[in-house]
């Protein structure tokens, strides 16, 4: 098993936040991880920018590790890029600057929109319990610590099953997951307040 990425500074969550937060390079991200590929070009045409534009968010991108060039396709100027595997845990807002938290916070507000996309989506193409789209809605009794440890168990079966684009076997697509989890308020039945 392999040691995670480095643990990020602030400053560079803010940059990473500011880059996920910016809708070109957004758009730059959704394209690698749909077509598996691109140069500045092909991302300027697709997008409707400049080949300069492109070019300059493709190395801010690249300085992120968020994508790579692919030396074998790349000569001369022309440099060709994809994706890199990324996942991120937000730390706690509480210990994060002024700046670091306006930039997650914006970024959250944008992933809110996407996110409230694909559940419109999942029940309008959801077609029963063999279909693409699912729909799936729990809830429990757990402490803390049974949450961490699902949740550390809930990534490792998401590990076990998804693959790589280029590893992906025949008849494999792109699908998006979700995980929530928010206790709920407890009723005064047991001596508690109701809410948070």
């Amino acid at each position: 098993m392999t040691d995670g990425p480095p643990e990020l500074t602030s400053l560079e969550r803010t940059a990473l936040y500011k880059s996920l937060g910016n809708p070109l390079r957004r758009r730059i991200l959704e394209f690698l991880g749909e077509h598996g590929e691109a140069n500045s070009t092909v991302l300027a045409r697709e997008l409707g920018e400049s080949s300069g534009t492109t070019s300059y968010h493709l190395r801010r991108l690249a300085e992120q590790r968020l994508i790579e060039e692919i030396p074998e396709k790349s000569g001369g100027r022309e440099r060709w890029w994809r994706s890199l595997p990324f996942r991120h845990t937000t730390p706690d807002p509480a210990t994060m600057t002024a700046e670091e938290y306006a930039a997650a916070e914006h970024l959250a507000l944008l992933k809110i929109d996407v996110d409230t996309e694909l559940f419109r989506r999942a029940h309008q193409e959801y077609r029963g319990p063999e279909g693409w789209a699912q729909v799936q809605r729990h809830g429990g009794w757990m402490t803390q610590d049974e949450l961490h440890a699902f949740l550390r168990d809930y990534n490792a079966l998401l590990d076990s099953y998804s693959h790589a684009r280029e590893d992906a076997p025949e008849g494999a697509r792109p699908v998006s997951l979700r995980f929530y989890a928010v206790p709920d308020g407890v009723g005064e039945w047991n001596g508690e307040p109701t809410g948070p």
